[in-house]
């Protein structure tokens, strides 16, 4: 079975890194690289785009929730070395949507579902979540939804 795009787009980036002795960004990228195999490892899959684009949105929000942390302890190192991890991750993702085209989202879904309350987010976050993998925090999106069905 082929590769994926996207996986095969991360591996040019890393035989890139390579190239220009990027350190950083070729950290950055094994990484990715080592957590890709690992889940087909364990799940003894061949990944997909929607899987590797999942992963990734996993590994960005790692990343940000690192951030928080290190910023409440006040360690700018730290600080700074999770955000570098960040901006690479986010080069393989696609463009995040912005908040009016959420919105526009978290409508349809809302009508398409038939949803009129809190017992009937689970169905709205079902639909939006093939749409907006990695080009949405799905923590505020959830956040948006509980206000329009609360």
């Amino acid at each position: 079975m082929a590769d994926c795009p996207l996986k095969i787009q991360i591996k040019d980036a890393q035989k890139a890194a390579m190239r220009a002795k990027d350190k950083a960004r070729l950290q950055t990228v094994r990484s990715i690289m080592a957590e890709l195999k690992r889940v087909e490892v364990d799940e003894r899959i061949e990944l997909d785009d929607a899987r590797v684009l999942a992963i990734l949105d996993k590994m960005q929000k790692q990343r940000r929730d690192s951030i928080a942390q290190f910023e409440s302890a006040g360690r700018e190192d730290l600080i700074e070395v999770e955000k570098n991890e960040l901006e690479v991750i986010k080069t393989f993702l696609p463009a995040q949507l912005t908040d009016d085209e959420i919105d526009q989202l978290i409508a349809e879904a809302i009508n398409q579902t038939g949803a009129s309350s809190m017992k009937e987010m689970g169905q709205v976050m079902g639909a939006l979540k093939p749409k907006l993998q990695g080009r949405a925090d799905m923590g505020s999106v959830s956040k948006r939804i509980k206000a329009r069905l609360g």
